[in-house]
Formats: structure tokens, sequence, C-alpha cells
């Protein structure tokens, strides 16, 4: 992005609670991504979007139309920058590594360490891999749901098994 929004994004955020995690403008879209200790809510969304949306209308940083969209990075967030990876130590991730000459190699594991350069992922199948950042095609974080999943019920059970009360 040519222009610099990620520090006057910062300072407006930081008094509403908030933290800057991404910006991006792509496609006619301006993507502010938020997070806060504890989880991003609606309301914390609605302001940021509010305070944003008039800053922007103020300075006219952007000369070309564009849709703002100001979201948390949900469950499986993506990572791009430095900063992103150093989040994730100890994390689950999977990303698309670019080799030269050779086919794109998709590795998953944890995020054993990272720096300003390059991630190290415990990939099950490639054991420690060290992937520089530049060669990321692209990355985000793997979300596993907690425990076994729950057999279903069998669709044969009569009525008389149910233990549903009506309230």
């Amino acid at each position: 992005m040519a222009m610099d929004l990620e520090t006057p994004l910062r300072s407006l955020l930081t008094p509403l609670g908030l933290d800057l995690y991404d910006v991006e403008l792509a496609k006619g879209t301006l993507s502010v991504i938020v997070t806060k200790e504890g989880g991003v809510d609606l309301e914390s969304l609605t302001k940021a979007n509010r305070t944003i949306s008039e800053w922007l209308d103020a300075n006219d940083p952007i000369p070309s139309r564009y849709t703002l969209d100001v979201s948390s990075p949900g469950l499986e967030r993506r990572l791009r920058t430095p900063g992103h990876f150093l989040s994730t130590v100890g994390e689950v991730v999977t990303l698309r590594e670019l080799r030269d000459g050779q086919p794109t190699r998709r590795l998953e594991g944890i995020v054993v360490e990272a720096d300003e350069t390059s991630v190290t992922l415990d990939d099950a199948e490639h054991g420690r891999v060290v992937v520089v950042l530049d060669k990321i095609e692209r990355a985000r974080t793997v979300f596993k749901w907690g425990g076994e999943a729950k057999p279903t019920p069998s669709r044969g059970k009569t009525k008389s098994s149910s233990t549903s009360k009506k309230g």
C-alpha cells in the first residue's frame, strides 16, 4: 500500500481499547482487522468502524472509491507480517511455501520460532522446517475443535427414547 495508514489507524484504535492486526487495500475494499485481549465484540467493531470512517472522510487519504470493512481476525486468522508469525509461536499454522524450480509445498505444524525474516515449523511430515517469509504464498492459523466428535444419534430411534422436556 502506497500510503501509511497503519500509524493513524493505530492511534485511532488505541483509545477504543483495540489493536490493529492488519490493514490492506485490495479490490476496492479497505480491510481493517482489529484485535482486543479477550476478543472483539460487536460494540467494539461498531465504534471502530464509525471512528475510522469519520477519520477517512475528514482526511481523504485514498483517491479512489473503496468500501471500508472493519472486522476481527476470526478463529483462523491470516498471517502476513513478521509480527503475525511472532504472535503464533506455540500455535498450529498452515502455509504454502513457494520453492524455486519445485512445486509449491503445503506445510502444517506448530510454530517453534519466528523472527523478522523466517518462521520455523514442526511439520508432521517434514519435521522441523525453516521457511523464509518472502517465500510464503499464504498462511493462516489452524483452529482445532476441542475433544472428539460426538456420535450422532441413530435415526432409527423411537420417540419413546427421547429425553427432551417441554418447558
